[in-house]
């Protein structure tokens, strides 16, 4: 077994508590220490180890799973339970509900029940409580948002995005029909007999709220298979179930990167939190063509069949995870103000809208569930001045973007590997950690290349996986990492050449650990990794801000 450091062996020896910024963490009256960014992962319950162990289990606490590719993104599940046994099933409970939901609303699989029922036309289909509740939820939230959230959506998207692979935008003409098309209705549903009828040929995709309900459904399993608590995460859309109260980030679509800042922190307890936004995906030209522009929201106005653009983040907080999710979609195509008179005629609901001017808009009673934070200060340089650069030190102007793709492995239940992402100076010593993504710390030391006795002290830094993040939706297994040429004090460090370090290590599966020296000097330049068993290709851009 490994030693720890010594300063934490005279630390816990001498039953000290010691500060978060130290990593370690004292458990009761033993002199036995976890590191705090990992305590997470499995917290005990004080007065509960020897109990457990007498009946051959775990000791209560919180366990967290990762996984990717569900509902077409990433899942992060946090379980509450008396035992590892519990926790286990509740996420097996809550992995099962996801697939039989997919199985019945996925608007991506052909063989979905809604996909079977969309093909049909003008006949009266049978179909399932679900799918019945989804259809009627999109008829009342298309009346409540003046046509601001409807399903038929997706034929402006497809518009869109064919017309731009053609390197054009639609014409006048296009975007009329497509918004005479999307205003007709385009389903009757007969509650008594429980049947739908398909009354149109246009496109239609159950997103907005139905990532949202399912993500609710999956927590509900995971309650009754045995979880005192519950927080699921999918793709950003948050629930929070029974005893557990959770603090969630709101990402920042100003500064998108998976390790930046939150721009606020809420804690919530028996609420959803759902964000949407056009920041992490948009519509754009295709790479063929001559024509170069902006790329396009792909959060579309079915009132216009265009791409909106007031907008760029709307986060809600509500009671449950349907009106969360509708209503996060629906501020992000409404004016400010609109979605104000909304929020009053719906109780228990809160939001935070970004603009695309940056301005921040929260709703009255949003500061009832921001959590205490040091808000870092916003500092735009004046477009007429160049940054100021002090000789040998960093370029201020420059920054280095990451990007990394973990792919989905052929296994029925994929878990996210371990991953370390960090910088090393030409001594190879640590300055930066950018990542580090665990869920047991069993298997931490299978970090091999990071996890060495003089960098233990950076375990905590950036990494308090007792935060998550309700966020826009992205692909799965997709991450943007960034690195402001700051060490981990926030010192900025020396112009020169450094190491990034990528290493992921998966539990029963593989090893991979990548290098590439950069020479961050004030010259834009790229490089990229061929893709592995464990990783997909990497990126690194140093480029302007």
């Amino acid at each position: 077994m490994r030693k720890l450091p010594a300063a934490v062996r005279n630390g816990c020896k001498k039953g000290r508590l010691l500060s978060y910024s130290k990593t370690w963490k004292r458990i009761g009256q033993s002199a036995a220490c976890i590191p705090l960014a990992i305590a997470a992962t499995h917290v005990p319950a004080f007065g509960q180890e020897q109990a457990g162990a007498q009946h051959g289990e775990r000791e209560a606490g919180t366990w967290v799973f990762h996984h990717e590719g569900v509902l077409g993104t990433s899942l992060e599940l946090q379980v509450r339970a008396a035992n590892a046994i519990n926790a286990q099933r509740a996420e097996q409970a809550a992995l099962a509900e996801f697939d039989r939901q997919e199985k019945l609303l996925s608007a991506w699989r052909p063989d979905s029940e809604f996909s079977r029922w969309s093909n049909t036309r003008f006949e009266a289909v049978p179909v399932s409580r679900e799918l019945m509740h989804v259809l009627a939820g999109f008829d009342r939230w298309r009346e409540s948002t003046d046509g601001a959230l409807d399903a038929s959506a997706e034929a402006a998207v497809r518009l869109w995005r064919g017309a731009l692979a053609e390197g054009r935008t639609p014409t006048e003409v296009e975007i009329a029909q497509t918004r005479e098309a999307i205003a007709q209705p385009h389903w009757s549903l007969d509650t008594e007999a429980d049947t739908a009828t398909r009354l149109t040929d246009v496109p239609l995709a159950l997103a907005s709220f139905t990532k949202s309900y399912v993500s609710e459904q999956a927590s509900q399993a995971a309650m009754r298979a045995g979880a005192r608590g519950v927080m699921v995460n999918v793709g950003g859309d948050v629930v929070v179930r029974g005893a557990m109260q959770q603090t969630v980030g709101i990402a920042d679509p100003r500064a998108a990167a998976d390790n930046a800042d939150p721009m606020d922190v809420v804690r919530v307890s028996n609420r959803a939190v759902a964000t949407s936004g056009s920041y992490k995906r948009g519509l754009e030209f295709s790479a063929s063509s001559a024509v170069r522009a902006p790329e396009f929201s792909h959060m579309i106005d079915p009132r216009t069949a265009g791409p909106v653009a007031g907008v760029i983040s709307s986060t809600v907080i509500a009671h449950d995870a349907e009106t969360a999710g509708a209503l996060a979609t629906a501020f992000s195509v409404l004016s400010p103000m609109a979605s104000a008179r909304l929020a009053q005629e719906t109780p228990g609901v809160e939001y935070l809208l970004v603009t695309k001017d940056g301005h921040e808009v929260r709703s009255e009673g949003w500061s009832r569930y921001q959590a205490p934070a040091i808000r870092p200060a916003l500092y735009v340089a004046p477009h007429s001045r160049a940054a100021t650069v002090t000789t040998g030190m960093w370029n201020p102007a420059f920054e280095l973007a990451l990007s990394l793709e973990l792919p989905r492995i052929d296994d029925a239940r994929y878990r996210r590997p371990y991953v370390a992402v960090w910088i090393e100076d030409a001594d190879h010593f640590p300055v930066r950690t950018l990542a580090l993504w665990l869920q047991n710390p069993r298997w931490l030391p299978e970090l091999k290349s990071w996890y060495r006795d003089d960098q233990i002290r950076n375990l905590a830094e950036g990494t308090d996986v007792s935060k998550t993040i309700s966020s826009a939706t992205r692909p799965p297994g997709r991450y943007i990492l960034k690195w402001d040429g700051k060490d981990n004090e926030g010192k900025p460090v020396k112009a020169g050449r450094y190491t990034v370090v990528v290493e992921a290590s998966r539990e029963h599966g593989g090893y991979q650990v990548e290098r590439k020296e950069l020479d961050f000097a004030g010259q834009p330049q790229q490089a990229a990794i061929p893709a592995g068993k464990e990783m997909g290709a990497l990126t690194l851009e140093y480029r302007k801000r």
